[in-house]
């Protein structure tokens, strides 16, 4: 049985730092695409980052610049360590797994809040 634990979200400043973890388990990890997904109240969800297979990097126009999705195949964890953050990235963040660009399995998301 496939399991992603999230870890790592909680309450920063604008302008702060914070890093994500999605730890799975139950799979072949380094053949696997992740991704960081963010949903915000009212709002729809949103694919935030993408990792595939060999480290190929897909990010939302929104985060450029400021998030970075990685990975640890050896810890079957994928990071996201998110910086210069802004009040509109409060959302609660999952990670899924999947083929690229599909995302079979999800982890039970954690909450990230910005304060201004």
């Amino acid at each position: 049985q496939v399991q992603l634990v999230e870890s790592g979200g909680g309450l920063v400043q604008a302008g702060g730092s914070l890093r994500l973890s999605c730890a799975a388990s139950g799979t072949f990890f380094s053949f696997k695409a992740l991704a960081w997904h963010r949903q915000a109240p009212g709002k729809q969800r949103e694919l935030v980052a993408a990792i595939s297979s060999d480290s190929t990097t897909n990010y939302a126009d929104s985060v450029k610049g400021r998030f970075t999705i990685s990975r640890d195949n050896a810890k079957n964890t994928v990071y996201l360590q998110m910086n210069s953050l802004k009040p509109e990235d409060t959302a609660v963040y999952s990670c899924s797994l999947g083929p690229w660009g599909g995302h079979t399995y999800w982890g039970q998301g954690t909450q990230v809040t910005v304060s201004s």
